[in-house]
């Protein structure tokens, strides 16, 4: 899908929810990630919407941690998660909170509803509940505890509290409507008992509250004025209302749902994302084949490239699938007069001047990017011994082939011409391991040359100075698109084998020497890279590619 069609179907943040009524209060939004993982490109797109809508209409963007699962919650997330908002622009300041500080509150806010005779203890386990529960097509059946008196449901509550109970032993629930066309309003649990220490409560607590029940509250607690979240929350919203409106609450928090986010031949889901880490098919959650802030970062995408990209997605009420080739685009379109060009020879092969004087090395200036000129120029080493693609030789050409092969000439990129005089072969394999050449010393590019021209035009570096590197290039995750941007469960039939090549002995121009980490380049003819600050040392710098050099459209435009 290209930019304009994306444009076409979609709306920006503001137009799709102008005419939000707001009250003295003003705006008050929130995202509140679950501190179980690492933020992703699909959070990046809530957090813009939530954080943009403050900005627009003069309020405040709440970041509020619903840590209300001991089980799978730890402080490495909540810090990963800060760390990655405020590299991306969202810096929630003073605004952070966590939905365990309303502990307290929240239980007496069950209290409250149990008074009111709107919940009760349950001790159905969950395999009877869901049974009692129904299905789309048939109503559920009451719990047979569901007539508890208020004072038995009170101490029962306050006992699951003291920690009497097992876990699974009991829940709570709310009192709704079992013959409901929405599963959610079945009298959905608002307490479960689990036995386990929180990262920031200790073992305060045995009880927690679902979900459904502590998001609301918590809004309300805060202030927010407008919950607004990803559309597979629709079905909930009236949940949502009843816990605000049973207990009173006003004025109370608006939920409002916008579509989701996917991308083609990419993961988006932090169930997936979280499994392709626990399996291994990735390095961790910074790995820069998936799509998470961290490896987005690892990757070397900017912030402004990610805003950019949700600027040009824009907004839609439904579910909304982009090809992530407009991902790659936007970040292309800010490095392409960003970064340095420089030469690097992925695959080597080397050839040696025969004419060339033994022992002297000339330097060459070339523009430090041919697109933008104020990014002045360097000093690039050139002697007898240097390396090409080898993938720029071929010893039987095809038709159309304008690059080294015999009795055929090529311009070494702001040098001279040079012509092959022999082959180098190993002598058990038969490989080509050296090609010897002479150059023109009339050809220099810049001194004025006009006699015979040459169609091909390579790059080089100079043995003797070449930064010996390892270069990882990068795919898509996924072989085949995938429109609801969710993997199957069989990886080993969708996975890509090549997402990751890793190439060892890579030749790099020598001011790549000490490249800082997150430091990012052109490698003429290869594309965008950028130094990974994982695997990189001094000794061996580690480049990977961020995108290639040109678009790859599904209708086949280029650019770039």
């Amino acid at each position: 899908m290209s930019s304009h069609e994306t444009r076409g179907r979609t709306a920006a943040v503001s137009d799709l929810f102008e005419g939000l009524e707001l009250d003295e209060r003003g705006m008050r939004t929130r995202f509140p990630p679950e501190p179980n993982g690492y933020l992703h490109i699909g959070s990046a797109f809530a957090i813009r919407i939530n954080y943009a809508l403050a900005e627009k209409y003069g309020g405040v963007f709440h970041l509020r941690f619903d840590d209300t699962n001991p089980l799978a919650e730890d402080s490495e997330y909540v810090r990963a998660i800060v760390e990655d908002m405020k590299w991306l622009g969202f810096d929630p300041g003073e605004h952070i909170y966590y939905g365990s500080d309303y502990s307290e509150r929240i239980y007496r806010y069950a209290v409250a509803l149990i008074e009111k005779g709107a919940a009760y203890v349950c001790d159905l386990s969950a395999e009877e509940m869901a049974d009692y529960r129904g299905t789309l097509t048939e109503p559920g059946r009451d719990s047979p505890y569901r007539n508890r008196t208020i004072e038995e449901n009170l101490d029962l509550f306050a006992r699951m509290r003291s920690g009497e109970f097992p876990d699974g032993a009991r829940v709570l629930r709310a009192k709704i409507d079992m013959a409901s066309p929405n599963m959610n309003m079945r009298d959905p649990v608002l307490y479960r008992i689990i036995h386990a220490p929180h990262y920031r409560t200790g073992t305060g607590w045995c009880i927690y509250p679902m979900y459904d029940f502590a998001h609301p509250l918590q809004d309300a607690i805060e202030g927010i004025t407008h919950s607004l979240c990803s559309v597979e929350f629709k079905e909930h919203r009236p949940l949502y209302e009843w816990v605000l409106n049973t207990l009173g609450i006003a004025p109370a928090p608006v939920q409002r749902e916008f579509g989701r986010l996917n991308l083609t031949r990419a993961v988006t889901s932090k169930r997936y994302l979280r499994e392709l880490v626990a399996n291994g098919h990735v390095e961790g959650w910074d790995d820069p084949r998936l799509l998470t802030l961290k490896g987005l970062r690892r990757r070397g995408y900017t912030p402004a490239s990610i805003k950019a990209f949700l600027e040009e997605v824009g907004i839609a009420r439904h579910a909304t699938t982009v090809d992530i080739s407009l991902l790659e685009h936007k970040l292309r379109s800010g490095l392409i007069a960003a970064v340095p060009c420089v030469m690097g020879v992925l695959r080597p092969l080397k050839i040696v001047l025969a004419n060339y004087p033994d022992g002297q090395t000339e330097e060459l200036e070339l523009p430090n990017n041919p697109e933008n000129p104020g990014m002045g120029s360097r000093k690039v080493p050139f002697s007898k011994e240097l390396y090409i693609e080898q993938d720029d030789f071929a010893e039987q050409p095809v038709k159309g082939f304008h690059r080294l092969a015999p009795g055929q000439e090529v311009r070494l990129k702001g040098a001279y011409y040079i012509a092959l005089q022999e082959i180098v072969k190993d002598d058990s394999t038969g490989q080509i391991v050296e090609l010897r050449c002479t150059y023109d010393p009339l050809t220099r590019s810049g001194s004025g040359f006009t006699g015979r021209k040459v169609k091909g035009t390579i790059h080089w570096v100079s043995a003797s100075h070449a930064v010996r590197a390892d270069v990882r290039l990068y795919d898509t995750l996924l072989l085949e698109e995938d429109e609801s941007g969710e993997p199957p469960a069989d990886w080993k039939q969708r996975l890509n084998p090549h997402s990751l090549v890793e190439l060892k002995g890579c030749m790099l121009e020598p001011c790549l020497a000490g490249a800082a980490p997150e430091s990012k380049y052109q490698f003429m003819r290869h594309g965008y890279f950028s130094v990974d600050s994982r695997l990189s040392s001094p000794s061996t710098p580690v480049f990977g590619r961020i995108v290639p050099l040109k678009d790859r459209w599904k209708d086949g435009k280029t650019g770039g």
